[in-house]
């Protein structure tokens, strides 16, 4: 009997080290955020919290792509450059050439797909780094944004454009969260009950297994970084709208959101572990941290230093669990 218990009480042990690898900067982070609220109790608020929702609807669809490139054992770094490349497009579809909303949209999507698109080929087809290409791709992607704006920036005046951000579902729903909405349950059927989403996880956690269980792992990774570059695209629409101009130099840093979103909801830098869920609840606690620190008037910097703090220790804590488990 005293032999059974130990063995139960191993395997206990076993499991809350396993499940603090994994979540435990999130009970950290929720930590944090039971103090703000003890500190400011307007932060708890039915509308701050529609207002946090609205704010990361922006992230979220970043950190999504992000996601699944990071499950497949890689990085997207052009995601903040994307951001600029389809603000810059649709801007200039639209004020230079009196293109309507819904083409100009449409033409900025294509744009930063086919960019994605192109991550992705170079990454699966030369067998690259993922970090150097994306890294490389957002050099360009940045200066394809500065050479169609001529680094100017476009007013988007437009009602219409603008309404893609500040329109109400029956006047009381602002249209980011249900955009956000939308996305996770995409998201959600893609990665846990589609054949790509059990490909994505199977590249991400053994490829060499994969290629020999027949998985194409070639258009496995195109198709994620064309996702990534798509749902990128869909967040510079909404940042586009929701600041009424189109700029070259917007983005900067977005990247480092979606990736401290990914890993706050459990993904894993090695591949192969993620889930649709985790990465909405690490968006909203970013995001409610941010809130938080404004309502308490804490300065701006010290929220790139929590980001940066964050993706640290949650690298820490996978490499720990890594090694553990080998």
């Amino acid at each position: 009997m005293k032999k059974v218990a130990e063995r139960e009480s191993l395997a206990n042990n076993d499991n809350l080290r396993a499940f603090m690898g994994k979540y435990g900067i999130g009970v950290v982070m929720v930590f944090m955020l039971v103090l703000i609220s003890i500190l400011q109790p307007k932060f708890l608020n039915i509308s701050n919290f529609s207002n946090i929702l609205t704010q990361i609807s922006i992230n979220s669809l970043i950190a999504y792509g992000m996601c699944l490139a990071i499950t497949t054992g890689g990085i997207d770094l052009t995601v903040g450059a994307q951001l600029a490349l389809v603000s810059c497009v649709t801007g200039w579809a639209m004020v230079d050439k009196g293109m309507g909303v819904l083409e100009a949209v449409v033409l900025g999507l294509c744009i930063t797909t086919i960019t994605g698109f192109v991550s992705g080929l170079l990454i699966a087809k030369f067998q690259m780094f993922p970090f150097v290409v994306t890294l490389s791709m957002q050099l360009v992607v940045r200066s394809l944004a500065q050479i169609v704006s001529n680094g100017k920036g476009k007013s988007m005046t437009d009602v219409a454009f603008k309404s893609i951000y500040t329109a109400k579902l029956f006047d009381v729903i602002p249209m980011p969260i249900i955009y956000l909405v939308l996305c996770v349950i995409v998201m959600y059927g893609l990665m846990h009950w589609t054949k790509l989403g059990r490909y994505i996880y199977s590249v991400g956690g053994n490829e060499k297994a994969a290629i020999a269980s027949g998985v194409n792992v070639f258009w496995v990774k195109v198709i994620v970084y064309t996702i990534s570059g798509f749902l990128a695209g869909c967040a510079g629409i909404l940042f586009t709208a929701k600041t009424g101009s189109a700029q070259s130099n917007i983005g900067i840093g977005y990247e480092t959101d979606a990736i401290a979103a990914c890993v706050l909801g459990g993904t894993s830098f090695t591949g192969g572990e993620s889930t649709a869920v985790g990465v909405l609840i690490g968006a909203i606690i970013i995001g409610c941290i941010y809130n938080g620190m404004n309502f308490l008037g804490i300065n701006s910097y010290y929220q790139s230093l929590t980001k940066g703090a964050i993706i640290i220790l949650a690298v820490l804590l996978n490499m720990a669990m890594t090694k553990k488990n080998t």
